[in-house]
């Protein structure tokens, strides 16, 4: 049975209130953030395999969840900061942190920005230092190598990846959104039926789509072109040791961004994990924990 946790919220500076879930017990602090499309719901099943383990905070991310979404985000940076803000309303001065696909950009920034904070950083089938780019289709909906969307506008009527997803959620449509995580995420195990139905409804919370999809598209921590913007160069101020965990057959985030995070920072430990799509919360929970563990507790 998973672990009931209630949703708390914490009123920010900026206006906007952070939802989120707390747990566990211990001396060491785990911060969790969440990808697009979910919350922090979504960590549920992990939150319940470590909560003996770790103190656990889960927030929901702007526009996410129950958080509120009062001004827009036009980067990942947006949300980092709110973390920031987050943290320290919590009086949290020194945890770790894992992020999930978007989350995982959100994590390497808040990492790059206040280093003192950051102890240990997990990746999780993260979004890599280069952002996720958005490319132009051709007339059969192909992708036009080296043609990327830079705008809201662009995203927003992309006819493949976001526009059918625009009208799921305001048709609050759960069985598109069930036909696309089965293609996509869920492709070798899927959660228990009752708990597929939570997430689902959870997904449909979302109001930030496209807001989402352009701040990926304009992420670049590294230090070269990605196409569509030059690099900060903030991934060199990533001082914490980092855990890169990458399925190996997952279908959003592909290996290469994995692999480029560990190339890119110092120290870095990639593990590939085994049979594993996007999501390893429903397909390799028990090895995903015990990875957790023994890079947290070494």
């Amino acid at each position: 049975m998973t672990l009931e946790m209630a949703v708390k919220s914490a009123v920010l500076q900026n206006g906007e209130t952070i939802a989120y879930r707390e747990t566990g017990s211990g001396s060491k602090v785990l911060v969790l953030v969440h990808g697009n499309m979910t919350s922090s719901k979504h960590w549920d099943v992990l939150m319940e395999e470590l909560q003996d383990s770790y103190k656990m905070y889960a927030i929901d991310m702007r526009g996410f969840g129950f958080s509120t979404y009062n001004q827009p985000v036009n980067s990942l940076k947006d949300f980092s900061e709110d973390i920031k803000l987050f943290v320290d309303q919590l009086g949290l001065t020194s945890f770790s942190m894992a992020g999930w696909s978007t989350g995982g950009g959100v994590t390497m920034q808040f990492a790059a920005d206040y280093p003192e904070y950051v102890e240990n950083v997990i990746l999780v089938e993260s979004v890599g230092i280069k952002g996720y780019p958005m490319y132009k289709k051709d007339a059969d909906g192909a992708p036009l190598a080296g043609q990327f969307l830079t705008t809201k506008e662009e995203i927003a009527c992309d006819p493949m990846q976001v526009a059918p997803v625009l009208q799921a959620l305001e048709n609050k449509d759960k069985e598109y959104y069930r036909t696309i995580w089965n293609l996509l995420i869920y492709t070798h195990r899927q959660p228990a039926p009752e708990k597929y139905e939570e997430y689902l409804d959870d997904m449909l919370t979302q109001r930030n789509l496209v807001d989402v999809d352009y701040s990926l598209v304009m992420f670049n921590i590294s230090d070269e072109f990605n196409g569509v913007v030059n690099g900060t160069g903030a991934v060199r101020r990533i001082q914490a040791p980092v855990l890169v965990l990458q399925g190996d057959r997952d279908y959003v985030v592909p290996r290469e961004m994995g692999e480029e995070i560990a190339k890119e920072i110092p120290g870095a430990k990639l593990v590939i994990l085994p049979d594993c799509g996007h999501s390893p919360f429903v397909d390799c929970l028990d090895e995903l924990a015990h990875h957790i563990r023994v890079f947290l507790d070494s």
